[in-house]
């Protein structure tokens, strides 16, 4: 399987809304939409798992394309350890010489 990353969705948008889109390239296996763990609320991004080659179609098809009035970031989705650090809150680790 392969791992979708879905990008400036707007934040009405549903798991089901979500897993019908991508649907339209093959069968959805699961549609994780982020929620913030404070508010509950989703944070304009979701993952989408499929079979590798309909993933493939689906980020082909419709990243850049509109949602809601938003243009969609659609691409693979990488690892955490890919993703490298960074990224605004800062945790307890400093790298000391």
């Amino acid at each position: 399987m392969k791992t979708i990353y879905v990008g400036n969705l707007p934040f009405s948008s549903t798991q089901s809304e979500i897993s019908d889109l991508f649907g339209r390239f093959g069968t959805v296996h699961s549609v994780n939409v982020i929620n913030d763990k404070e508010t509950g609320r989703p944070r304009g991004f979701a993952f989408v798992e499929m079979d590798p080659e309909q993933a493939i179609a689906a980020i082909e098809a419709l990243n850049g394309t509109e949602l809601g009035g938003r243009s969609l970031r659609v691409n693979e989705a990488r690892s955490r350890e890919d993703r490298g650090h960074g990224g605004g809150r800062g945790g307890g680790y400093r790298h000391q010489e």
